[in-house]
This record gives C-alpha cells, structure tokens and sequence, in this order.
C-alpha cells in the first residue's frame, strides 16, 4: 500500500462536536478516543439537552511535518531590475502546515523529511506561471484549458505523454505527485505519492477533477478557485477563506481499487481511519453530508472476513476491524443527527449495539430517538441499561425523566429522581416518586374562615338586640 495522506486543520481534535451542552460523564471514543465515551445530542429540543462531543475516534499514525525557516525574498516592487530574481522567486512555508500520513511500514524513513522540506518536487519545471504571475493573470490567460464550464478549475499542461496513454476513470485509485501553494507562493500541501481513490471524497474537488482529465505520466499544472478548494472557512491555520490554488501535478499510477478483504489487517485499519479523519475533518467545518459520506466509505473498507472456527489470531485482528468499526459507526450516527436523519441516526445506533451491546453512547442515542418517537417502554429499558454502566450520568438521569413526563401527558404527577451513585450500587432500577399531595383534613385557613364567619354573625346578633 503507497503513503496515503490527506491536509488537516492543525491541532484538529480528532471527533464531531455538539456544540451546546457539554456533558463530561459518558464518552466512549469519535469522533471516540480510546479513553473515554460521550453522549451525542438529540434529535429533539437539541438546544436545551445534553449534547456530549461525540468524536470520531482517530488513531493518530500521522507523521508531521517540522517547519522549515526559508529566508523570504524582497518585495519583488523594490527589486533593482533583477528579473531573473522576480521569475525564480523562492517558495516559503508556512510554519504550521502538517500532513497527517498514513503510511506503509516499508516506506523509507526519509519520506516525512522530504515532504516537509520546501523544496520543489518538480525542479526541472519552475515556471513563470509557478513562481510569480498573478492569479488574476492565469485565470484569464488563453493558453490554459479550462476543466469546468465556468472557468474556476483550470489547468497548463507541462509535459503530455501519448495520446493514447490510460486515463483514469470514477472508482478507480490513483498515485500522484502534487504540490500546492497561495498566490504569495507559500507551499501548504505537498506529497510525492499521494493514493485517493476517485469519487470518495479523499481530497478536495479539485485534485478529483483535475485527475480525472490528466492522462498517465502527464506534468499538469492546476489552478483552483477557493470554492473547488477550501471555501470560505478555509484551512485553519494555513489556507485562508476565500484563498485560490496552484497546484503542480503528475499522475503516477492507475489502478483498480483494491477489494478490502483482499488487504492485510494492518491496512484495512490504515485506509478506514484515513477516511474516517477525513469525515473528521468535514464534520468539524459543519459539511454534514460529506463527513457522512466519508464515514460510509471508511465503513466499506473496515469490513470483516472471518467465519466461525477461525484461527485465534485471525479472530483477534477482525474484533480489531470491528472495534474500529464501531468507532465510525458513532461518527456516522452523530453526523446523521445533525442532518436530522433520525430515523438512520436510529438504525446506526442499532448497528453499534449489535457489535458492542454495552456502548454507552449507542444506548443514549438509541434511548434518545426512541423517546423522541414516543416508544417510551422501549426507550426506558435501553436508557436504564445505560445508567446501569454510567450511573453518575445526569443526562441519562434527565432523559428518564422526560421520558416519565411524557408518558403522564406532561402533567407533573410523577417526577424521576435519581439516588446519588455511590447508593446505586447494581440495584439501579428507575423508581418513581409521587408527587407531593396536600394532607387529607381541615386546613388552618378553613378553620380561620369559619372563626371569622361566627363572629361575625356574634357581633350582628348583639347589635340587633342593642336596638331592640
């Protein structure tokens, strides 16, 4: 398997976040971290509820890049009439770029070094075009062809191959050599082989339809707007909003997408969690569908193959796959929450518990849905075996609470309350209390009343005799 990798925020936390309630007390991992487990928001009055950050679990075998200091050249405005300097202009980078990496155990160790260096990796073709021309001038020049109709994906080719050469097609998996920088020619994305799989979503739109239309072995160059890049949020902390690219390219490979159970473990897990820090990625800029997506695909790969009376190590490495699989199925749910997919929501949820019946955030999430779809018998048992493995969770607490209400038809005549955990013990049964009623017999106001009322008639009674 070539190094895959993909450009991150830096620092990204690797998990989808609900943004309004944070709830420490359950968190399996993400967005999941191996250490702990949170609650995911509901569907349902989502801004006055427990919203736990969900994460979308992430194993970080990324390698990162250092920064490197490259002296910064002068204002090319105040340049002595060095044209040559002005043309030959040295790239910067920038001192926060990282690439998370996943990359193959056999690859040589120099590789990160490489690619974190700011040196060109297509030295043999520093154009004009490359190193100083103006965006505004390549995007109106007439030696370019344009990719898309409306002139905002446009590419130079550097050097052709055969007019017969293959060409890639949707579905299918490519290696390529891809540098990228601003206008002001700092390097922000760089990788001398980079795997994607056409169509999944694995980079941005614009290396998909660029590839799509390269043949193999060309030398391309590639001008994006911001809007078939990173758009208006950017790339926290290195691409601003709005920022168009140029990318330098060459298509290495083509081949067919590999079928996942045909890979070792070990890249099974490599490729699943690429995609699923990819869907990381998108949830955290609030792109919703494409994180789904990006789940779904991460999903397709960590597949399982083993069948009753397999080996015993072969069944430790596919409850391996399953476990990360589980962790994207979270993700996945938490996604379709916030796409107000419940009923889907609902159904992954499911699937988390058919693998690992004690995940507490499934039972949350499934317990949530259910009350929100008024099957509230249901909702109570799956919310109470939840609390049973998280008993000092207030959001389990609250949710059986509501649910109590509900049932009542809103009035408050039962209310659910809840035993300090350290009394619970394994006897954690929901239990309700009544409400308080007023006690039975006279009250003081009623005798007070009738005091005020017979002396009142006393008082009437003695002033008639008086003037009889």
């Amino acid at each position: 398997m070539q190094m895959v990798s993909i450009a991150l925020c830096s620092d990204m936390e690797t998990e989808p976040r609900c943004e309004e309630h944070k709830d420490a007390a359950v968190e399996p991992t993400e967005p999941d971290r191996d250490s702990h487990t949170e609650l995911a928001c509901g569907p349902a009055e989502e801004g006055k509820q427990l919203c736990g950050r969900e994460r979308a679990e992430t194993e970080s075998s990324a390698g990162e890049g250092k920064s490197t200091e490259i002296k910064i050249p002068t204002d090319p405005e105040r340049e002595s009439g060095n044209t040559e300097c002005k043309e030959r202009r040295k790239l910067k980078k920038t001192n926060s770029w990282k690439m998370v990496r996943f990359q193959d155990p056999s690859t040589d160790d120099d590789v990160l070094e490489r690619d974190s260096s700011a040196e060109s990796l297509f030295p043999e073709y520093v154009t004009k075009e490359w190193t100083s021309s103006t965006f505004e001038e390549l995007f109106s020049a007439e030696d370019w062809q344009d990719i898309t109709e409306d002139r905002l994906l446009r590419k130079k080719v550097l050097e052709s191959t055969a007019p017969h050469s293959l060409r890639p097609t949707w579905g299918q998996e490519v290696t390529v050599k891809m540098q990228c920088v601003l206008e002001d020619r700092t390097v922000v994305e760089k990788d001398c082989k980079l795997v994607f799989v056409i169509g999944e979503g694995d980079v941005n739109q614009a290396l998909e339809e660029c590839v799509i239309s390269m043949q193999k072995g060309e030398i391309t160059l590639l001008l994006a707007d911001s809007q078939y890049g990173y758009g208006l949020l950017g790339r926290e902390p290195d691409i601003p909003a709005w920022a168009p690219l140029l990318y330098q390219l060459q298509l290495l490979d083509i081949r067919e997408k590999p079928d996942p159970l045909t890979l070792p473990i070990a890249d099974r897990i490599r490729i699943g969690n690429q995609k699923r820090e990819r869907g990381n990625f998108h949830f955290q800029r609030e792109e919703y569908c494409m994180a789904a997506r990006a789940y779904f695909m991460a999903l397709d790969v960590l597949t399982t193959r083993s069948k009753d009376g397999g080996d015993g190590s072969v069944k430790a490495e596919e409850e391996e796959v399953q476990d990360y699989r589980v962790k994207c199925l979270n993700n996945l749910a938490t996604a379709q929450l916030k796409l107000e997919q419940y009923d889907e929501a609902l159904h992954t949820s499911r699937d988390v518990l058919t693998l690992d019946p004690n995940n507490v955030k499934a039972l949350f999430r499934a317990g949530k849905l259910l009350s929100d779809k008024g099957e509230y018998k249901e909702a109570m048992e799956v919310l109470k075996k939840a609390l049973k493995l998280e008993p000092a969770t207030k959001a389990i607490h609250v949710e059986l609470s509501k649910i109590v209400k509900r049932q009542s038809g809103g009035k408050d005549t039962q209310e659910w309350k809840a035993k300090p955990a350290e009394m619970l013990g394994d006897n954690i049964t929901p239990f309700l209390v009544p409400s308080k009623k007023k006690p039975h017999g006279l009250s003081w106001k009623f005798i007070l009343g009738a005091l005020v009322v017979a002396l009142g008639s006393l008082v009437t009674s003695m002033i008639l005799t008086a003037r009889n």
